[in-house]
């Protein structure tokens, strides 16, 4: 028998209406909405599903998000499917922390919404992301490298798809740089700022500020971390982590092949859009992906109960 995985996506999925079909469907899913709500401060339940600006602003869009995830995530485990295995993109790796019983829902919506507010007011005057597509990795990691400024690797998303962040003018060079070098496309990425960036080791600081006031329990399913592409081994290691995830690399891509290596056969998104799922596409075609952003996609997980 195979393993499952439950795995969560980061900022840029987002939109209106998101998880509507649960808050009205799911009492527990309608629970969550409403906890996030008090946990943040902020009516979420508008945030998520009334026409507004605010969403794709990331001090609402990480607390927005989360309470999607959260709420699908409580559907799913309704359904009686339990997963082996977590992880999450970035932003998703809270939702990967609630489904393996280290943070509490309410202590993660207050800390995601201070993380949403201090990556906000980190991001400097003129940084950027740029999604590089059809370059070898090695060759990206080495132009960031040898270009002048601040650019590094943001997202190791999956093969033929690196995401660089940094300095505005730093990528822009790095861009050129990686044009000659044979990148089929380069696209700059419409986000608020250079995230997974060493500029924003800042945010981490003042995120480990919130983070020492939640509890940490016992990792009851084994989760993977972003910034190293690997299991979780003692809950005194979740905080030091997610301080450094903000400014470090998400190793996506080597998260899930690890997760493969382990035995993971079936892989379950959990939240908005197909992100992950597309990723996964060009990780290993021979796995089972099952996306749940509607509760009619609910019907898909009968098999594996």
């Amino acid at each position: 028998m195979g393993k499952t995985a439950f795995m969560f996506p980061g900022q840029g999925a987002q939109y209106v209406g998101m998880g509507k079909d649960f808050y009205e469907q799911i009492p527990v899913c309608k629970e969550m909405f409403e906890l996030a709500g008090r946990a943040s401060g902020l009516d979420v339940v508008a945030l998520c599903f009334e026409e507004n600006e605010q969403i794709n602003i990331t001090e609402y869009t990480q607390i927005a998000m989360l309470a999607a995830e959260v709420a699908m995530l409580k559907a799913v485990e309704e359904k009686g499917v339990k997963p082996d295995v977590t992880g999450g993109l970035s932003l998703g790796e809270y939702g990967a922390l609630v489904a393996s019983g280290v943070m509490s829902p309410e202590d993660v919506f207050k800390v995601v919404r201070k993380r949403g507010i201090y990556m906000q007011e980190a991001v400097p005057q003129g940084g950027a992301m740029v999604a590089v597509l059809g370059l070898d990795t090695a060759v990206i990691e080495k132009i960031c490298e040898e270009t002048e400024g601040c650019v590094s690797i943001a997202n190791y998303n999956c093969p033929g798809q690196i995401v660089i962040t940094g300095e505005e003018g730093a990528a822009q060079a790095a861009v050129e740089k990686l044009k000659e070098a044979g990148a089929k496309k380069c696209v700059k990425l419409n986000v608020s700022g250079p995230f997974h960036s060493p500029l924003l080791v800042g945010a981490g600081e003042k995120l480990a500020a919130e983070l020492d006031k939640v509890e940490i329990c016992d990792i009851a399913i084994p989760y993977i971390a972003n910034v190293t592409a690997d299991y979780v081994a003692e809950k005194e290691q979740v905080k030091p982590l997610l301080e450094k995830q903000v400014s470090s690399s998400v190793r996506w891509q080597q998260t899930v092949e690890r997760m493969i290596t382990d035995g993971v056969d079936t892989f379950i998104e959990i939240g908005p859009g197909k992100t992950l799922s597309g990723f996964m596409r060009k990780i290993n075609r021979d796995v089972k992906v099952i996306n749940i952003e509607k509760v009619e996609n609910l019907n898909k997980l009968d098999e594996l109960v």
